[in-house]
């Protein structure tokens, strides 16, 4: 057993979409979360902006004392997932991997869409994770940045929300697959746009929402699982944000459906992360 907190990292509130699961599925694991809002997106950025960034979140939970690290971001993982591997020395679980292998699974006619930020989509992590996989997959890939600030903004009118994600999709609606791996953590919680946006015969596949599978296989195998009697782990939780904390609480209690959440915000000095009280 092991009692201390995972600690999950993205670009801004998307990485909530894994959090979620995780609530769902690991109930008694208590949750360290920190998002580079200020900072976010990251799809545009270089490859080596994104490690940087990354390495200073991760320094952050570091500090906390965490036990398993979640990088609940695709162009983070895309960018710096073999590198924290190697170098930190508690597991780290990226959410391509699963991604990938969900999609392989939910395929049927082999052709396969992928959503994506334009730094995943450059990395062709997923197309050359699938086409290891079966190099007779069909892949499509669609950098859809728009959707992260769809995403990251306050909500608004469900019209005016299916209007843009339709815009936006209508590459994979024109398209013939059958599979559509939302490839960016923020796009799940445009999940029910998305779906009316391709059709209800495309099949979503939430790539972050797969990576706690491994999660939780990893909790096992390491025997790092929080133990099973405490009620009020929720209390526990901490929420971290380099934007503004109003925000962020707003969007993450309105996405996790908790009604009150430890939010702090997070100061950049030096490329260091400071809490402020």
């Amino acid at each position: 057993m092991d009692n201390r907190a995972i600690g999950y990292l993205d670009s801004g509130i998307g990485g909530l979409s894994v959090v979620k699961q995780a609530l769902k599925q690991l109930p008694n694991e208590q949750v360290y979360y920190i998002g580079d809002t200020a900072r976010m997106p990251y799809g545009p950025r270089t490859p080596e902006e994104v490690k940087k960034f990354t390495w200073q979140l991760v320094d952050f939970l570091m500090e906390q004392d965490i036990k398993l690290l979640v990088i609940a971001c695709n162009t983070a993982t895309a960018a710096a997932l073999d590198d924290l591997t190697k170098q930190l020395p508690i597991p780290v679980v990226g959410v391509i991997q699963p991604g990938i292998d969900a999609a392989s699974k939910a395929t049927s006619i082999n052709n396969i869409g992928i959503a994506a930020t334009q730094g995943t989509v450059n990395s062709l992590a997923y197309y050359n994770g699938l086409k290891k996989i079966n190099r007779n997959f069909h892949i499509l890939q669609l950098a859809a940045p728009t959707l992260v600030k769809i995403a990251e903004q306050p909500p608004k009118d469900d019209a005016t929300v299916q209007r843009l994600v339709t815009n936006i999709l209508s590459p994979i609606k024109n398209s013939d697959v059958d599979t559509l791996v939302l490839g960016c953590t923020h796009f799940p919680l445009l999940a029910k746009f998305i779906q009316e946006a391709v059709g209800e015969q495309v099949k979503l596949v939430d790539a972050g929402a797969s990576a706690v599978n491994v999660v939780e296989q990893t909790l096992d195998n390491f025997a790092i699982k929080h133990e099973n009697d405490n009620r009020q782990i929720r209390n526990t939780d901490k929420y971290f944000t380099t934007g503004d904390p109003e925000t962020f609480d707003q969007l993450a209690k309105n996405w996790l459906q908790i009604s009150s959440l430890s939010v702090q915000h997070v100061d950049i000095l030096d490329g260091k992360l400071i809490t402020v009280e």
